[in-house]
């Protein structure tokens, strides 16, 4: 299956999924149950109402068994908020505490997988503003009721607000000028992923804990590509939601997260042989999880060049760390 037939019969929309009631009837026949997960940080003012949209559409049919907020010790008060609201918190250094503390987004994501106790595990991303319950069963709909697919991602318009004014189309800087050129010269297959760094994705657990996860924003890449390469293409699958609303970054700070994006491509090339880079090989291999980005960048006060220290540690799979299966 090539990237076009796949486009053409692996996407979906979230219309499709509507009826709850059914959904609900078939996770019951497979006997299923689902944990969602909202990675957390400083999202004080969105995560109560997803939580609530979550539990609204429950109240129709049962789709969601746990909810899950996995805190990075946030100061505005994030996991007193999830919590009044009904999600079950935990502060993401404080699992798998033996493995230090958390190195962002991708290890709280990793480390949920030790307290997630569903057959299916979704990720949904806790800074959207306008959540809307087909966040929940679109997403859900064909691992479902498609019993090839082990992985779902979400499709989403993402437009671009800034005061009073909106483009359609906008947002996604990241998606649109890093990971789709780099998807289309080096993993071709995944180029009919519309949102391919969407926060949004659910898989059976099993497969989400056979596979190794980066941490911070190269997530999402890196998952894209270890699951492209433990299930095929065949099993995974998208679905469009409509439009999602969510922060936008400063341009500075996407220029970080390309890096990020980039360096998780390179990983997983060296990893299978298809790139090949200069180093002293008496140097620990340690080390290579750093890297300096310098950043050159004009501001009011004169031209400056600035150093960030990007870590980008890898977390093996858990089901090797918490001896499972």
């Amino acid at each position: 299956m090539d990237a076009a037939d796949w486009f053409r019969n692996r996407s979906y929309a979230y219309e499709q999924f509507a009826d709850l009631e059914t959904l609900a009837r078939r996770k019951r026949d497979l006997s299923l149950s689902v944990s969602l997960v909202l990675p957390c940080r400083n999202v004080a003012d969105t995560v109560g109402n997803i939580v609530d949209e979550i539990h609204a559409v429950n109240e129709k049919a049962l789709l969601v068994d746990q909810i899950l907020a996995v805190d990075a010790d946030s100061e505005d008060g994030t996991a007193e908020v999830a919590a009044s609201h009904g999600a079950v918190v935990y502060s993401e250094n404080e699992l798998m505490a033996s493995h230090g503390g958390a190195h962002g987004k991708g290890d709280a994501m990793w480390r949920s997988l030790s307290v997630a106790r569903g057959d299916l595990v979704m990720y949904v991303d806790a800074d959207t503003r306008d959540f809307k319950p087909q966040f929940v069963y679109g997403i859900l709909g064909p691992i479902l009721h498609v019993p090839q697919i082990r992985y779902v991602k979400a499709a989403y318009r993402r437009p671009f607000k800034k005061g009073e004014n909106t483009e359609p189309d906008g947002g996604g800087r990241v998606t649109e000028l890093s990971t789709k050129p780099l998807f289309n010269l080096f993993y071709p297959e995944l180029t009919g992923f519309v949102q391919p760094l969407a926060g949004e994705f659910v898989a059976d657990r099993d497969l989400f804990c056979s596979i190794p996860f980066l941490t911070g924003y190269a997530v999402e890449t890196g998952v894209m590509i270890d699951v492209l390469k433990k299930v095929g293409l065949g099993a995974m699958a998208q679905v469009d939601l409509g439009t999602r609303q969510n922060r936008h970054q400063p341009l500075r700070n996407l220029s970080r997260m390309s890096y990020a994006v980039l360096r998780a491509v390179a990983r997983r090339l060296r990893q299978d042989g298809r790139l090949h880079q200069v180093r002293d090989p008496n140097l620990p291999d340690q080390l290579f999880q750093f890297s300096d980005y310098l950043h050159a960048v004009a501001t009011p006060e004169g031209l400056q060049l600035q150093e960030y220290v990007e870590e980008l540690v890898e977390r093996p799979p858990i089901n090797e760390v918490l001896k499972v299966g």
